[in-house]
């Protein structure tokens, strides 16, 4: 497609989006009685207006009902985790019983490593991508010593190559090979948090196989922003949050994935809790944990209706938009945003994200060279909400349920006149 940088192409483009009407969805933050851009839904996603209304039925059904609720509510809360399961199915790409919803992301992270990273003094090491998102490089850090391992030993990472930004898959797969013998765990982001690079996840998993270990992958960056198509690539187990492009709401409750495989395996260890155990005899409150055949075995507690009902009322508009639509638009909006910043002169970045649309999601990461806090801080004063990560990156994303392209035009615009006037 042919770009323009033109305010009259990004309105034209907006007019012919059929995604566009959910816009009106949204509350934007706002700056000078205006909407705000927000390019920041990488961080945490906005607040959809069916929130408030769903809030309060849940409320009106606790003052009505107390603890009958869990079966006379509008939306019965014996069975709330699947309102939101279900429409994951398709952003995720597995079965309702592959899927679960429950705690938050890293407490998932910890409780899927009980059950796949089993290690013996033969097979024992975990690879990661070098530069993880700190919680996940703290919970294998953690997970290994309390098998007893040296995490100098047992963890391996895969870096970028000498003066590059990304990691090369052929660089994974010769180290999964290279490792065969000693690999018990491959567990890496879905989407690096600070490239905003898209792994191959069904390369990885099949490398991981191969290699007679355990694949399983954070899709804290992935879920509700790539679609995906966990089962049919047989990923072992999959976690992620989903307050960021999901549009949970702060701290909202966490989701996990685990394949049929390993799903309907009674015999597979995981920390037993009440609302994990079969539901035919979860009521007769005796001795002995006998796990659900399916993702929910691996839950430990009554659903928190108040922690999943934003994120439910987010997921019915996914399901009227549809995951491969919000890619589509997706893709073609950071195409414009690449476009666009490669008209920039007088500012020194460089976009480390990959430029295959197909290797990234809705996230690009500008790395400045030099004065890159100041230039974040001075498009927060224009109205730019954005975020910044150490040691030097910015990082912007077009979210497609909620944005716009004249929200991306506007950027453009706002930095072009910052960069006039360095």
């Amino acid at each position: 497609m042919e770009y323009v940088a033109t305010l009259a192409f990004a309105k034209e483009k907006d007019q012919q989006d059929p995604l566009n009407k959910f816009r009106e969805q949204f509350y934007f933050p706002q700056h000078n009685g205006k909407d705000a851009i927000y390019l920041c839904g990488n961080s945490l996603g906005l607040q959809s207006r069916n929130v408030k209304a769903a809030i309060d039925q849940e409320l009106a059904d606790w003052q009505a009902y107390a603890v009958e609720g869990y079966w006379a509510a509008k939306n019965p809360w014996l069975y709330y985790q699947q309102y939101c399961s279900k429409p994951l199915t398709s952003i995720l790409g597995a079965s309702q019983q592959e899927l679960t919803v429950m705690n938050t992301l890293t407490v998932n992270l910890h409780l899927m490593m009980v059950s796949f990273y089993r290690p013996t003094s033969q097979r024992f090491k975990v690879l990661m991508e070098a530069g993880a998102f700190p919680s996940d490089q703290y919970a294998i850090e953690t997970q290994v010593k309390f098998h007893g391992f040296d995490p100098e030993v047992a963890i391996i990472e895969v870096s970028p190559r000498p003066g590059e930004h990304l990691i090369r898959l052929e660089d994974i797969l010769e180290i999964i090979n290279k490792e065969s013998d000693s690999l018990a765990l491959v567990l890496f982001g879905g989407i690096n948090y600070y490239t905003g690079q898209f792994f191959d996840i069904p390369a990885i998993t099949a490398a991981a196989h191969r290699a007679g270990a355990y694949a399983g992958f954070d899709l804290a960056h992935v879920a509700g922003n790539i679609p995906v198509a966990l089962h049919n690539w047989g990923v072992d187990f999959a976690v992620w949050c989903s307050y960021k492009y999901l549009n949970g709401g702060p701290g909202a409750v966490g989701g996990a994935f685990v394949h049929e495989k390993h799903a309907g395996n009674c015999g597979l260890f995981r920390l037993g809790g009440w609302w994990g155990n079969e539901e035919s005899a979860r009521f007769k409150m005796e001795k002995g944990f006998v796990p659900k055949q399916e993702a929910e075995g691996w839950q430990h507690s009554t659903a928190q209706v108040f922690n999943m009902v934003s994120l439910k009322a987010s997921l019915e508009l996914f399901e009227a938009a549809g995951i491969g639509a919000l890619r589509s638009k997706s893709n073609d909006m950071t195409n414009y945003l690449v476009f666009l910043l490669q008209q920039l002169n007088g500012i020194n970045f460089e976009i480390i994200t990959p430029k295959n649309c197909n290797e990234r999601g809705a996230q690009l990461s500008l790395l400045f060279l030099d004065n890159g806090k100041e230039i974040h801080q001075q498009m927060k004063n224009a109205g730019i909400i954005v975020d910044w990560r150490e040691p030097g990156v910015i990082r912007v994303s077009p979210a497609p349920l909620y944005n716009s392209y004249q929200d991306v035009f506007h950027f453009y615009e706002i930095i072009s006149n910052i960069a006039s006037n360095a």
